[in-house]
């Protein structure tokens, strides 16, 4: 028969393993069957579970062919010779009987395979029942099945296949030798997909086999179902970017050069980058999703700890770990907290492009905040992202937030008058601290007494200089570091008042703060003294109050406890009758009115 007459296989049906060696991945699995098989240590029931697509089927029917094989080999292979293996490799063997369970799953579907077990097998040791998606079957056909699988002849073995073990019941699962299929590596894919073009005289590339490997998703037969639709668009040359274009699938190459805008914080050539990618119709979740499992995957290479984790080829995997070293680890949290952020919004946004672009600016600012006043601009309270807070430090002393401070009570110079609208003196030698960030309400300035001789010039504090998070900037210096100045009672009382003049919509929250007892027991523990548990069920419900003490006190172990005061009597509310009985007790003269117009309590 000529080529052109020949009819075409697909390659997984074509490359199907035949023998428990060819079976791809599942190495330490099918160990065990062949060392039962050679021992003769067989169940009267298995069940294989695990994706799809990894094998279980096609070890089941190995499985089956081995055990009625008349001569197998050395190693405990089926010989696939003999009429047994030639009828099981044709699908017209009496001992194989098949059964799809996503079709066939009644409770006469069951009885026809208990009717059948009673026949024992013409030729060969064993009959074997496959039963595929055994978890579709109805409640009433496993009940059906129960006593036949766990008493069958000794002629007879089960073999059930299911892609979810959880809908599978107990009482089944109990009576069964339990085998779990793992995912295909990207490794082995990517090897069996080279054994399958050398066979067949296609051509690949390495890189372009491990794009359809990571698209299979463990799965080796959508790997090689892929396999044959590239081969097909690139007309036996599979190349890199021809399969890129085949499957639709971003390329690695946008991502990398997004990671670069980033850490060179340039916004307008993130911005172009995603018109681009929409430009060529993907869609924007879509490649949300994506630079997530980029900035994922650079966030494992960054550590050689985790390299294990990256599921790559060795040379994307050797990129992936070069460029992870141009961002520090500490970005990689951060970065991706805002992608997380901006995926679950993303189907309730209205604006869902300006979403996107907003959070590729976030990225891009993680290294330069912006300058007081807009380094608040991204500041959610609720969320309490320290990403979004300024980086920086005076020219002569290291980064360290300043707190707001009383205005101090020291007798001042005649000659050098100080007041709350005057900038502070301070000598020569001192260091200023950067001014701390805008505050909602109540902002005092800092005075600090004056010790320089009266005729010294005033000069002015030195404006703050924005740094750059590079590899060398300190752990400390990060905006990730968390705040924890000391906060007095009368702090505190201070901040409480300014919230509650700040938010007037929040009437039942504020009510509550009016109305409790503050104290701190211990630091950083506010202690709230509660009327109601009402009250309670305020300050837990809105996460905003503990955002703003933490951010107007700078202190970010801040933390906020509660009590009900149970000596106070809270007053019970009675049903009408139990209310009139109490207070005719309390008013003899309410008793005698009710009895005079001959009143009944119903």
């Amino acid at each position: 028969m000529s080529d052109s007459n020949r009819k075409y296989i697909v390659s997984a049906r074509k490359y199907r393993p035949a023998t428990f060696k060819t079976v791809v991945g599942q190495k330490n699995l099918t160990v065990t069957l062949k060392n039962a098989i050679s021992s003769g240590r067989l169940a009267q029931a298995y069940l294989f579970c695990g994706p799809r697509g990894v094998g279980k089927t096609s070890c089941a029917r190995i499985f089956a062919k081995t055990i009625n094989c008349l001569n197998p080999t050395p190693d405990g292979e089926a010989c696939g010779e003999c009429e047994s293996c030639r009828a099981i490799e044709r699908g017209n063997s009496y001992n194989l009987i098949e059964l799809d369970a996503a079709s066939n799953n009644s409770v006469n579907d069951i009885r026809a395979i208990t009717e059948q077990v009673n026949i024992p097998p013409q030729s060969g040791k064993y009959r074997v029942f496959i039963i595929d998606e055994v978890h579709m079957l109805s409640s009433a056909a496993f009940n059906a099945f129960l006593k036949t699988l766990e008493e069958p002849p000794s002629y007879v073995i089960f073999i059930l296949a299911t892609t979810e073990k959880h809908k599978v019941i107990p009482t089944i699962l109990s009576r069964c030798q339990i085998y779990d299929f793992k995912r295909i590596t990207i490794d082995d894919t990517i090897d069996h997909l080279e054994y399958v073009a050398q066979s067949e005289g296609i051509s690949t590339e390495r890189r372009a086999l491990g794009v359809i490997a990571r698209k299979a998703d463990g799965a080796m037969r959508d790997a090689l179902s892929i396999f044959d639709q590239v081969a097909a668009s690139c007309d036996g040359d599979v190349t890199y970017d021809k399969t890129i274009e085949s499957l639709n699938v971003l390329d690695y190459e946008y991502y990398f050069r997004l990671t670069e805008a980033f850490a060179k914080s340039d916004i307008p050539d993130a911005l172009l980058l995603y018109k681009e990618i929409r430009d060529k119709g993907f869609d924007s979740l879509f490649f949300i999703d994506g630079l997530g499992r980029h900035l994922r995957d650079l966030m494992v290479a960054a550590d050689p700890k985790t390299l294990p984790l990256l599921e790559l080829p060795a040379d994307t995997a050797e990129r992936f770990r070069q460029q992870a070293g141009s961002l520090p680890l500490k970005w990689y949290y951060a970065a991706l907290k805002i992608l997380n952020e901006c995926d679950f919004n993303y189907r309730t946004a209205s604006n869902k492009q300006l979403l996107v672009e907003v959070a590729l600016i976030r990225l891009c600012q993680l290294l330069s905040p912006a300058e007081p006043p807009f380094n608040g601009t991204y500041r959610n309270p609720g969320l309490q992202n320290p990403t979004a807070a300024p980086v920086s430090a005076s020219p002569q002393s290291p980064a360290a937030p300043a707190r707001p401070a009383p205005v101090s009570s020291t007798p001042q110079s005649p000659e050098t008058p100080q007041s709350p609208s005057a900038p502070p003196s301070s000598p020569a030698s001192a260091q200023p601290a950067p001014p701390s960030p805008p505050k909602p309400m109540n902002h005092q300035p800092v005075v600090t007494p004056s010790s320089a001789p009266s005729s010294a010039p005033r000069r002015p504090a030195p404006k703050p200089q924005t740094v750059r998070l590079t590899d060398n900037t300190p752990t400390e210096r990060l905006s990730t570091e968390r705040r924890n100045n000391p906060v007095t009672l009368e702090a505190l009382q201070e901040a409480w008042n300014n919230f509650i003049i700040a938010n007037p919509d929040q009437r039942i929250l504020t009510s509550a703060m009016r109305s409790a007892s503050l104290s701190m027991p211990r630091e950083n523990e506010i202690h709230l003294l509660l009327d109601h548990p009402a009250q309670k069920q305020a300050f837990e419900s809105s996460p905003k109050l503990i955002s703003f003490l933490r951010d107007s006190l700078r202190n970010d172990f801040l933390a906020i406890t509660s009590e009900l005061d149970t000596s106070k009597e809270v007053a019970k509310i009675l049903p009408p009758k139990e209310f009139l009985i109490k207070a005719i007790a309390k008013n003899n003269g309410l008793g005698e009115f009710l009895k005079s117009i001959q009143a009944e309590l119903d």
